[in-house]
Parts: structure tokens; sequence; C-alpha cells
């Protein structure tokens, strides 16, 4: 007779086992969907009124006007003429090409007959009125009295341009009356200007200033007109008499 062996205490009952279920990594089983992490709204940094973007800045490297169009705004504003190499400092660009460019514009304005031209006058360049509007500026800013120089300022003013520079007491005895009046009302008018002291005596100096050649449109004194035609014939026998 067969011995059959009696079941373990400790096993369960083959109906009894678990069966075992399917893997995790099973892919026939679903597996739970994990949502992705969504990035963050663009906020606009500063913008008060939350815009997802910000205004568009200037570019660094944005190009500049032309040299034409720079040269034309800067001389708009400026109240004396300005030289060629302090325009070519500003717009960074040489100063034969800036001098060139200038010669062309004064020429295209003057070719286009424009109520203004552009002068080179005291070392510098400058938009002035042209002489044909001189009668229709005029009328325009007259308000009835014409700020006229005397006669005295006129002859003072001669002496100093001539004979620059020059001292106070030296304008009066060449006039031949005191003339420290009529060179206060020059020196007030921008005309002359003080030009140091006389090394002899210390008197103060004068001489004619940039505002004097550009009213009369030279470029230095040297362009001054000559003496001698308006000079008297028999000048050494004038002054014997006035010594």
């Amino acid at each position: 007779m067969t011995d059959t062996p009696e079941p373990d205490p400790a096993t369960p009952p083959a109906s009894e086992q678990a069966t075992p279920g399917p893997s995790v990594e099973d892919p026939a089983v679903p597996q739970p969907v994990v949502p992705e992490p969504r990035a963050p709204e663009p906020v606009a940094s500063g913008s008060p009124d939350g815009a997802l973007f910000d205004a568009p800045e200037t570019e660094p490297g944005a190009a500049e006007p032309p040299l034409r169009a720079g040269l034309e705004a800067i001389l708009l504003v400026v109240d004396e003429p300005v030289p060629e190499v302090t325009l070519a400092q500003i717009l960074e660009r040489p100063r034969d090409e800036v001098a060139a460019t200038l010669r062309e514009l004064a020429a295209e304005y003057t070719a286009q007959g424009r109520g203004f031209d552009l002068r080179e006058i005291a070392g510098g360049w400058r938009f002035y009125t042209r002489d044909v509007c001189a009668p229709l500026v005029e009328r325009f800013v007259r308000d009835g009295q014409q700020a006229r120089l005397t006669q005295a300022a006129l002859e003072t003013l001669a002496v100093i341009a001539y004979r620059q520079p020059v001292s106070r007491a030296r304008v009066s005895a060449i006039r031949g009356v005191n003339s420290d009046g009529v060179i206060r009302t020059l020196t007030v008018r921008g005309l002359i200007e003080e030009a140091g002291h006389d090394p002899e005596h210390q008197a103060v100096l004068y001489r004619t200033t940039t505002y004097f050649l550009e009213r009369l449109g030279l470029n230095s004194v040297d362009e001054l007109p000559e003496l001698a035609p308006y000079l008297p014939d028999d000048l050494e026998g004038i002054e014997e008499l006035q010594q």
C-alpha cells in the first residue's frame, strides 16, 4: 500500500492560492497618465498692464542719419559759425568728407535759389539768409527803430580793427577825443573784446571779435579793405598840424 503524503498545514490549498497578477510593466495593462509640467506664461518685466511682450527698443546698432542730414540739423541750431573740425568730431566723420559735403550743400542751395545759403565765415560754417531776401527779413524783424552805430562808434571800431591790439588811450589819441564811452558800447555789443595788457604800460588792449567778422562777412581781419585809397594825400602835413 502506497503511503500518501500528508499536506503541509502551512501551504494553502491550490484552489485558495492567489493567481499571480500581471506585472506593472505589462504593456497590455493601461498605465496611469501623468500630466507634464506647463511652462510659465511670459510676463513683461516692468510692464504695468501685464502685457505679454515689452515694447520694442532701439537697437544699439541702429543706422544714424546721413551726413548731409546731420550737418543740416546741427547748423540749424547754432548761433555762430562752427569750424569743420568741430563738425567732424561731432559726426565722427573725416574732416575732408565733412568739408566736401558742406561745399556740396552750399552749391546746391545756391543752384536751387533757396532763401538761405550756407557760408564759410570767420573760420566756420553757418546758415544765412540770402542777400536778395534782406529787405523782406528786415521788414519782418524791424520794429520802427534801428539800432545803428553812431559816427563815433564807427570811427572807434575802424581804429581798433586796423590797429589791433590797441589800448584805449591810443584810440583816443588817434581820434583826438575821449573814446571810453564808445569803447564800452562796442564791448557790450560784442564787436570788440579785451586782448591782454600792454607789456610796457599795463594798459588794457582791445581787438575785434569773431562776431565783428561775422557781421562783415569776413574770415579774418586780413580781408579788410586797404586804407591807402581813403587817406588824404598830405597825410604827413596833417600829422604835423596835430602835433
